[in-house]
């Protein structure tokens, strides 16, 4: 390990990264909430602005993964198609078997530019939560309950409200409604075993209902679906710890684009289209598994500078104050400022590591531990 290496590793790297990520995350939400007003003066503009203020969080994230930890990422596509990334709306189906997945999916949007105005379908919590949820309320991010009674009426009124918007955006869907596990996959093929669906070896059975739903209000908006399947070389399991620590990942993303004329509108043919995809999706990561490689044209599309110039840029301007204000601390601070200080940095060091446990797959979701009897929608 060299020392660059060891540096990246190292704790009080993660803290400076850390504290600039939350404290300059809350300065946009601030802004962001300044924006409110432009909202019945000129709601285009307002979300133009939104855009650009998301990509300052989203980015920052993005940057630990292609420039921190210099993680790898080749494109598996056709050449027609990848001319078509970036110049126009989609929707991005994605799988959900890795950590840091929803990583790739942004750095997949970063590498096109529509990341700043990229979409998820996201549990309603989440709006609550500082930074992240904050921004995707402004965003105008669709929010869930998971309990279609209540989405339905929701949630399409949430997808036609993006119908005149602005930006190219891409909606980034996990069908699977949860991360891969080897107990969730038990209880899912159980379910595709009841309702005599075929069993998949490497996915989750697709929730269809949600796709069916956001195809429908999207028609005419966007013009294809990207159906997309990552994996990662030589069996890395890749972790947003690793990322963090500043380890190196290769990943292979393999992305098919499919015009939505190409998809039936009808919510049972449209579910029955799913189900195949992930049949395809299945075969797509065993011939993986097999060959080490995805069918299509190897693409490494280049790295984005704006994310790297977007941290270094609230780094140097937050990292100075508080180094100032820590020195002044020491220099003049009482015994009780200091130990307060240490068990801010304590506390500091618990939250960061409870950030990223809460993101390992076991504990990506209850899925099947009190619903096995259940039908999967």
């Amino acid at each position: 390990m060299g020392i660059l290496g060891f540096l990246k590793s190292q704790f009080l790297c993660h803290l400076i990264i850390c504290c600039v990520f939350i404290v300059s995350g809350l300065i946009v939400n601030l802004l962001q909430l300044c924006t409110l007003v432009l909202w019945p003066i000129n709601k285009q503009f307002y979300r133009k602005v939104n855009c650009k203020l998301a990509y300052c969080i989203s980015s920052q994230l993005v940057m630990l993964l292609e420039w921190w930890s210099g993680t790898e990422c080749t494109i598996y596509t056709d050449q027609e198609n990848y001319k078509q990334f970036g110049k126009e709306s989609a929707i991005v189906i994605l799988n959900h078997n890795f950590e840091i997945d929803f990583l790739c999916g942004w750095t997949f949007c970063e590498r096109f530019g529509v990341l700043g105005s990229a979409k998820v379908l996201a549990k309603k919590e989440l709006a609550y939560v500082p930074l992240i949820g904050w921004m995707w309320y402004f965003l105008e991010i669709v929010f869930c309950t998971r309990k279609w009674e209540q989405d339905r009426i929701t949630v399409v009124q949430s997808l036609r409200n993006l119908r005149d918007y602005p930006e190219k955006f891409w909606l980034l869907l996990h069908c699977e409604g949860t991360r891969f596990t080897e107990k969730k996959h038990e209880i899912s093929m159980q379910v595709a075993e009841a309702k005599g669906l075929p069993k998949l070896k490497h996915h989750l059975l697709p929730r269809t209902k949600g796709f069916s739903i956001t195809v429908q209000s999207l028609r005419n908006v966007v013009t294809a679906v990207y159906d997309s399947t990552l994996n990662f070389r030589n069996h890395e399991n890749p972790t947003l710890l690793g990322v963090l620590n500043g380890k190196k990942y290769h990943a292979d993303l393999y992305v098919r684009r499919i015009p939505l004329e190409n998809i039936p509108e009808e919510e049972a043919e449209c579910a029955a289209w799913l189900h195949r995809l992930y049949q395809e999706k299945d075969a797509f990561q065993e011939e993986y598994y097999k060959t080490g490689k995805f069918p299509g044209t190897a693409i490494v599309p280049p790295r984005r500078p704006w994310s790297l110039v977007n941290c270094l840029f609230w780094t140097s301007l937050l990292l100075y104050p508080c180094f100032t204000f820590l020195v002044s601390m020491i220099s003049e601070g009482s015994s009780v400022t200091l130990i307060s200080f240490t068990l801010l940095l304590v506390a500091a060091s618990v939250g960061v590591r409870w950030m990223i446990g809460v993101t390992e797959i076991d504990r990506g979701s209850n899925y099947g531990n009190n619903s096995a009897k259940r039908k999967q929608e």
